[in-house]
């Protein structure tokens, strides 16, 4: 079983143009569509696609029309009762794959909910192989909550908690490499170098040496990362070795959702117990078929590539430091 976490859920409302974005004019659309979106619930669609077992914690309003777009995915559900709706970002879309996105912010949770989204988190954290923190945290909470849900998973549950992956980005990242001792992070090319205060224009070599140089990437800390650097492939990074693998070329219809779907790619791989570099390859094949669909849906596996990914050895393994 996955679980996940979206603490700051979205309604993602996807528009494709017929030609280029035109700030200031008006533009008629190709289509539209609308899915429940948010990192963890995203990824849990696309686990639950592929017939593994998914669970999605979300915190949601029951009058929110959110709720209904989340009910429609069919995925298996924990609700947390918040009194604010969740909020809606636009990805507009042209022809060439050039994607425009404004993410609004969420609704603030109260003390008393973020307390309720920690328990509801925790208990249906029972039994789970892996527990997915995805996406941003929403006004209210402190840049600590993954950090801290951590500790209560972990205190709650010991030997039996699951491995933990984290999905996040800023001080909130900072604070789980820092204290938390995650199994998994996954960053993206933009999210490891603020993690390491490095220029974001850096190519992926100079990026890992900061990374290591900042302990970011040591076992002490992070277990595993895989970074995903879009259509440049990812990189995999554990106590045992290191790895890059190349991403297939594919017609983009939309990127929103691919680095998610490249998290889900990787734990399914994982739950079926594949090496390193299977892992790495399942991850870029998963974040390629998401690319190819229009908004955020959820690839299935007969959406994969039918080319096989080329991985290769990346790097020495993470030493500790």
């Amino acid at each position: 079983m996955i679980v996940t976490l979206t603490a700051n859920p979205s309604a993602d409302r996807a528009v494709v143009l017929p030609d280029v974005l035109a700030p200031g004019e008006v533009q008629r659309a190709v289509s539209s569509r609308e899915d429940a979106g948010g990192k963890g619930v995203n990824v849990a669609r696309v686990v639950a696609a592929a017939g593994a077992p998914a669970r999605a914690v979300v915190p949601v309003n029951a009058h929110d029309p959110y709720r209904l777009l989340l009910e429609d995915t069919g995925i298996a559900l924990e609700t947390v009762e918040v009194a604010g709706r969740a909020r809606a970002n636009l990805t507009i879309t042209d022809p060439a794959g050039e994607t425009t996105k404004l993410n609004l912010p969420g609704a603030e949770l109260t003390a008393h909910e973020a307390e309720a989204l920690v328990a509801g988190v925790v208990a249906a954290s029972e039994g789970a192989t892996w527990l997915v923190l995805a996406g941003s945290l929403p006004p209210g909470v402190p840049f600590t909550f993954y950090a801290d849900l951590i500790d209560a998973v972990r205190a709650r549950w010991g030997e039996d908690a699951p491995r933990i992956a984290v999905d996040a980005s800023g001080p909130a990242l900072t604070a789980v490499v820092e204290r938390a001792r995650p199994d998994l992070i996954k960053p993206n090319h933009e999210e490891l170098a603020e993690l390491v205060a490095e220029d974001a224009a850096s190519d992926a070599d100079v990026l890992v040496e900061a990374a290591r140089r900042a302990h970011a990437l040591v076992p002490g800390r992070v277990a595993s990362a895989l970074v995903t650097l879009g259509a440049d492939g990812a990189l995999l990074f554990t106590a045992d070795g290191a790895w890059r693998g190349v991403a297939p070329k594919i017609q983009v219809a939309s990127t929103v959702g691919a680095g998610d779907s490249s998290l889900a790619g990787y734990l399914l791989a994982d739950l079926e117990g594949a090496t390193a570099p299977d892992r790495l390859a399942r991850s870029i094949a998963y974040g390629a078929a998401a690319a190819t669909l229009p908004g955020t849906q959820a690839p299935t596996p007969d959406d994969l590539p039918t080319a096989p990914i080329a991985v290769s050895d990346f790097a020495t393994p993470i030493a500790e430091s």
